[in-house]
């Protein structure tokens, strides 16, 4: 009853609070307070359905539509252009009746009217880069973009179809029901870019020097009009690709041709299905005894592609490939191009071997052939252990692009030696090396992320690069634990975190600030966080690897990742997401000072010497010691009594009784906590950053021990910005540290240092936790009969003589 009048009295009060303020509106007193443990459920994140449940996993109904490509296509290696077929087979798995379809055009960034090349901006310096000289140039003389020359249907009829920017919509000839199957035919052609100098993912590449051979590399991406996406959570995708937010597909089977010069090599999606017309049985065997092989395997040889480099065609060769259950395209083809391969077992009956392989000219000799295989079969080992065994036969890094750019079993990866200016022999560093491996290793984890988890690259980037660079860092870290790994490690990302210029995590991918440190480093960094600090490796890995598993060739959104590692870890995290991905706070935890607390003798002698003590520790009053005229009490002692004989610090008769009594009533647990000796050290931290974080505390003290205690985030629920935090010792504290191992990427290590035993203050003891003000008890409340209005209950009298 008492707890009704309670619960009726606070509300009434709040009703007659808030008419009040109608009337008679009250200027807001109270400090601002932030809730950083909010939960995102409801406000940030979508609603549960059956297509994506509210444990993270794809639900009952949920759906993804099936793509299915034939393509026939053609590199004229003299106009370096492509001209292509494909029959393109559509089944709508969603419960939508659909009439039309939307493709992606997206070479059509490279037309001088697209949305990604007038909407360009530029720095404000006065001075402009060769490269981008050579860019204007090239768009002068060149022009790229699809020219497409049918949109049919299954019988050859022409189907009505819209170009906007990079999309493609095609208006079907019938609705397509749910459950049902269409066909469309699409033709086109299209000019290949130079590589190196629009800096694409895609292009041709000519050694064109007075030194070089004057042959190209020719790598064949985003390639052929593909199927956007349909999905339970936008619909159709339609944001027009602008350069930076990557792509978002279907997956499906690919049977591709592809005709080339006949002394070229080729590398692709899928497999080979037609090796004896395109290889020597030399390169066959080969190919089969590197299959077994502990070291990589030279397929085509470096004499076999130096002699292909020296000579011409003599015409042409087609090469068949087959892929199952992919979502997308890619290949590769030169005449210069060495192959190397190796086969990596693995513990997967449906998979038990991949072929690394690597494909390179001469140019990129000895670094390819020394660390590129190897690498891809390390990151296989790597990202098994994370994620799921890699679920394809081949695995292959090619040379050519800046930097790298992944594809099903293709990445295509920048890295060569160097030409010493003066001996011309071909070098590398130390860099190029790691860069090399750093480079593959990533690449070929994006078979993983997103090639088979597959999130939306356009809207979320950190979905595939942050999870990926983040098993790139374990990776390089099992490689050599002094690799010189650019991210993850929590002190390298202090630098962006406090910088001026960025914009949180969540943020889609084109307006994306500072874009490597946004979408690659800082999630990659938090979630290694997450992992040695959080949650713990156990924890982490198995939520993390459920995540991979449950997500495997389906489509997760941001919100599926979060939901299943809180799901998985048992461990609330809102407020890590919250703060991480949503906002742009970083971590900056000061400790402000200690005190070291002692409790007041229950003894009320020992009481009174211990304050006497205290006060015979305080230094004099300085007006008291610079004054030199005898006091009056000094000269007249008929103006002193008695008061002025004994000590104020003294236990006086009543304080004895009292403190008598009270032994008296306790039991002997209490009388036990009660007489104590510990040091009770109570440390103020102050979030400066705004990042709720755990607090790591590494406490020295004076014989020598040191103790770290791991405070949870939660530390922080009731107040984001400054708390009190006690632990108790009979030791003697000599100093003390915040995030010792800079595991927290905490960005000023200044204010992390507290030397000393710090302040000492006496605890008088009192009944019940009054230190613990925040937690509310039914006793602390009681009702007067006016107003029903909950009011702090009044203190208990003092005995007399207190």
């Amino acid at each position: 009853m008492k707890r009704f009048l309670v619960l009726l009295g606070a509300a009434l009060a709040a009703l007659a609070m808030s008419s009040s303020a109608l009337a008679d509106p009250v200027k807001q007193t109270k400090a601002p307070w932030k809730d950083a443990f909010r939960q995102l459920e409801g406000e940030e994140w979508p609603t549960p359905s059956d297509y994506r449940t509210a444990s993270g996993a794809p639900g009952h109904r949920y759906w993804q539509q099936k793509v299915d490509y034939r393509i026939q296509a053609r590199l004229d290696e003299a106009t370096k252009t492509v001209t292509a077929k494909a029959t393109i087979s559509y089944k709508n798995n969603s419960p939508d009746r659909l009439t039309y379809l939307w493709l992606l055009l997206d070479q059509n960034i490279f037309r001088r009217d697209s949305i990604a090349e007038r909407s360009a901006t530029v720095g404000g310096a006065n001075e402009i880069s060769l490269e981008s000289l050579r860019e204007i140039q090239m768009y002068k003389d060149w022009e790229g973009g699809f020219k497409l020359t049918a949109v049919q249907d299954a019988q050859g009829r022409a189907i009505p179809y819209k170009v906007v920017d990079s999309l493609m919509r095609v208006d079907l000839p019938q609705p397509l029901a749910s459950g049902a199957e269409t066909t469309v035919t699409v033709s086109w052609s299209y000019r290949m870019v130079e590589t190196k100098v629009a800096n694409s993912r895609d292009g041709f590449e000519c050694f064109t020097k007075p030194d070089e051979d004057g042959n190209c590399l020719f790598l064949g991406a985003q390639w052929f009009p593909r199927l956007a996406r349909y999905t339970d959570y936008e619909g159709w995708h339609n944001k027009a690709f602008l350069g930076g937010g990557e792509f978002t597909l279907e997956f499906g089977d690919y049977d591709v041709a592809l005709t080339v010069p006949n002394d070229h090599v080729v590398a692709a999606t899928g497999e080979l299905t037609n090796p004896g017309a395109v290889l020597t049985a030399a390169q066959r065997q080969r190919l089969e005894q590197a299959r077994t092989a502990k070291e990589p395997v030279y397929v085509v040889t470096p004499p076999e592609a130096l002699a292909a480099e020296r000579g011409k065609p003599t015409g042409d060769k087609t090469w068949v490939f087959h892929a199952v259950n992919v979502r997308d395209f890619a290949w590769a083809s030169s005449r210069k191009f060495v192959w190397d391969a190796m086969g990596v077992r693995q513990d997967n009956p449906a998979q038990p071997l991949v072929m690394a392989m690597s494909f390179y000219p001469k140019e990129a000799r000895p670094l390819w052939d020394a660390w590129s295989t190897k690498a891809i079969a390390h990151t296989i080992a790597s990202y098994n252990d994370f994620a799921f065994p890699y679920p394809y036969p081949k695995a292959q890094s090619v040379n050519g692009i800046n930097g790298g750019m992944e594809y099903p079993m293709m990445t295509f990866n920048g890295p060569r030696p160097t030409k010493d200016k003066k001996t011309g022999d071909l070098t590398y560093s130390e860099r190029a090396k790691s860069g090399l491996i750093g480079v593959v290793i990533h690449e070929i984890g994006h078979t993983y992320f997103p090639m088979v988890v597959n999130s939306d690259e356009r809207q979320w980037t950190w979905m595939d690069e942050g999870l990926n660079t983040f098993l790139q860092f374990q990776a390089e870290r099992r490689w050599s634990k002094d690799f010189p790994s650019n991210r993850g490690e929590p002190r390298a990302i202090v630098e962006y975190m406090v910088s001026q210029n960025q914009v949180p995590v969540m943020t889609q991918s084109d307006s994306l600030l500072q874009f490597g440190p946004n979408g690659y480093a800082k999630p990659a960094t938090a979630l290694v966080i997450l992992r040695e600090t959080v949650l713990g490796r156990e924890l982490f890995d198995k939520a993390f690897k459920d995540y991979a598993t449950r997500w495997r060739f389906k489509g997760p959104t941001p919100y599926d990742f979060f939901r299943t590692m809180e799901e998985s870890s048992g461990v609330d995290l809102d407020w890590f997401w919250r703060g991480w991905f949503y906002s742009t706070d970083h971590v900056d935890i000061a400790l402000d000072g200690v005190t070291a607390g002692v409790l007041e003798p229950a003894d009320a002698e020992a009481a009174a010497k211990l304050r006497r003590e205290q006060r015979d520790a305080e230094p004099q009053s300085l007006t008291v010691a610079r004054n030199t005229a005898p006091t009056v009490d000094a000269q007249d002692l008929k103006v002193r009594d008695y008061y002025d004989t004994i000590n104020r610090n003294d236990a006086t008769a009543a304080q004895r009784k009292k403190a008598k009594e009270a032994d008296a009533d306790l039991t002997p647990a209490e009388r036990l906590a009660r007489n104590q000796t510990d040091t009770f050290y109570r440390f103020k931290f102050r979030n400066v950053g705004g990042l709720v974080m755990p607090v790591i505390l590494k406490l020295d003290f004076t014989d020598g021990t040191t103790e770290t205690v791991r405070i949870p985030a939660e530390i922080w629920r009731r107040n984001s910005e400054q708390v009190t935090w006690q632990y108790v010792t009979p030791k003697t504290l000599k100093r003390a540290e915040v995030d010792p191992l800079w595991e927290t990427a905490d960005a000023d290590r200044d204010n992390n240092l507290f030397e000393g035993a710090g302040t000492r203050k006496v605890l008088k003891v009192s009944p019940g936790r009054p230190e613990e003000d925040n937690k509310m008890k039914d006793n602390d409340l009681r009702v007067t009969p006016d107003s029903l209005t909950p009011v702090p209950a009044s203190p208990a009298p003092k005995p007399a003589g207190a």
